[in-house]
């Protein structure tokens, strides 16, 4: 089991905020994550993949080079190690039925790293564990019952009474879903204090690769582990919690017959994806109305006028973003901060997004802004913000 490594915010946030909250509204009160302790720079990942997964193909050694370079990565952590091949060999080999494996090395592996990043968000929110009142917990990488939400619980201390939510499955889109739901709770139980927690590994998805299966190297190539959790409350106490961003209007939105074009499947070796090629242009067909939709509920009517929060599922769907909105070049800086940090980490990705743009909008920039996400399904989530 790698060790979890904990990060809380890089500074101090203002214990007041400059704009008041809106009775009643959900904000987040505070943010943390964490990560396994092993990390890989992008430059030194295709030749250890090679090496691990035994792999003796000089075409696909090269087509994962092309692709590192492309996906602009520079740093991810991983729960894969040395030792866990050492210990499984078995799953460096084509065709072998390895999930009870991976799940025996996923499921600790997420619960642990949604532990630090709990510990983190809650040492920054500076008020007892015991205070939460509900668990929304996110993740597409571990399968059991009792879930790990439970397991948190437990690691965390909480109260036995504490609420809990599973969100399992849901991909990239997983962490604005998280908070569209933790938003309702808050909203709707008066005092209440949520917390969502995100968790993801790779594991899952983990095998050698093979010319009939070429996502697997765009995963190779993109995809990262890591955890990440907030604090969600309504009306924040004054003088002990700093609400940083409030969360005024959430919408979700499916685009019809696209469940295809990202397509994953649980099979006795693990997970299996298909990612198609058209999923940047089903983005860029439906983005615009789908973001008019949550602008209009604010007096803001210029794309330009807003910080963007974005998932940054890659490359190719920021830059469709940005041509199609035609937003100012900066104005995705924070996403392509989180992708070249972090790589794609699911659902935990937009929050190390959220947490670059509070240091952005802490020199008192734009008011109101679009948290987006986008997944399986083709699923758009979407949450109009506001600076606090």
């Amino acid at each position: 089991m790698t060790q979890g490594k904990l990060n809380g915010s890089s500074k101090e946030h203002a214990a007041c905020t400059r704009r008041v909250p809106t009775p009643g509204v959900a904000t987040i009160l505070a943010i943390g994550k964490a990560f396994p302790s092993q990390i890989i720079p992008q430059e030194c990942l295709v030749e250890g993949y090679i090496r691990d997964t035994k792999c003796e193909d000089s075409y696909i050694k090269e087509k994962l080079e092309r692709l590192c370079k492309n996906t602009t990565v520079k740093t991810r952590y991983t729960v894969m190690s040395k030792e866990i091949l050492d210990k499984y060999p078995e799953l460096a080999t084509e065709g072998s039925a390895t999930i009870k494996q991976k799940l025996e090395i996923a499921n600790p592996a997420v619960v642990e790293m949604a532990t630090n990043a709990s510990l983190a968000c809650i040492k920054e929110w500076g008020r007892p564990a015991q205070d939460i009142t509900h668990i929304v917990y996110v993740s597409s990488s571990e399968i059991r019952l009792p879930g790990g939400d439970l397991y948190l619980a437990n690691e965390l201390g909480l109260r036995s009474d504490v609420s809990r939510v599973m969100l399992y499955f849901l991909g990239c889109y997983g962490g604005v879903t998280g908070l569209r739901v933790a938003k309702d709770i808050a909203e709707n139980n008066l005092g209440s204090r949520v917390l969502l927690t995100t968790s993801e590994t790779t594991i899952l998805g983990f095998r050698p690769p093979n010319k009939s299966r070429p996502y697997d190297l765009v995963g190779a190539a993109l995809f990262g582990d890591g955890a990440a959790a907030v604090i969600i409350g309504a009306n924040p106490v004054l003088g002990q919690e700093s609400p940083f961003m409030e969360l005024n209007y959430a919408v979700q939105k499916f685009v019809p017959e696209t469940h295809t074009v990202i397509d994953g499947r649980l099979s006795e070796e693990g997970i299996n994806f298909k990612l198609g090629r058209d999923l940047p242009q089903k983005i860029e067909d439906n983005i615009e109305e789908f973001c008019k939709k949550l602008m209009a509920k604010s007096n803001i009517k210029d794309f330009n006028e807003l910080f963007w929060a974005v998932h940054p599922g890659g490359p190719a769907i920021l830059n469709k973003l940005e041509s199609t909105l035609k937003l100012s070049s900066e104005k995705l800086d924070c996403s392509r901060k989180a992708l070249m940090d972090y790589g794609n980490v699911s659902s935990n990705t937009i929050f190390y997004v959220m947490e670059y743009m509070r240091e952005y909008l802490k020199e008192g920039r734009e008011e109101w802004g679009l948290g987006l996400a986008f997944g399986p399904g083709i699923t758009f989530e979407g949450i109009l913000l506001r600076s606090l």
